[in-house]
């Protein structure tokens, strides 16, 4: 996403694993500058991205979010996305343990 030549943000999937039985199931990325924060505009690229893989037929999408984060666990759920599970302390995020929760979200049903 670009605002006036500057990019502020994205979204993309990526491959959940790597074995065929999954190949239906991808993980998604999205990124918002902070000084971007609270606009809509994570929201907005993640129904762009949401609606292009229905569009391409994948099946899930897997959101992995280290916590806490209730901002990103806000979108994810009104999104759609379910709290599937948690991993504690497995992330290293600024120098600091983190927990990594899971958030699953079933397209083209």
């Amino acid at each position: 996403m670009e605002i006036e030549g500057a990019v502020v943000g994205y979204a993309y999937a990526s491959t959940w694993k790597a074995r065929s039985a999954y190949r239906y199931t991808v993980e998604s990325s999205v990124y918002i500058s902070h000084d971007y924060l609270r606009n809509g505009l994570g929201s907005t690229l993640y129904g762009s991205l949401l609606e292009r893989l229905k569009q391409e037929q994948y099946c899930n999408v897997i959101g992995s979010i280290a916590l806490p984060n209730d901002p990103s666990v806000r979108v994810h759920e009104r999104l759609g996305f379910t709290k599937v599970g948690e991993f504690s302390d497995i992330g290293l995020k600024f120098g600091e343990k983190r927990s990594v929760g899971y958030w699953q979200l079933r397209l083209n049903e």
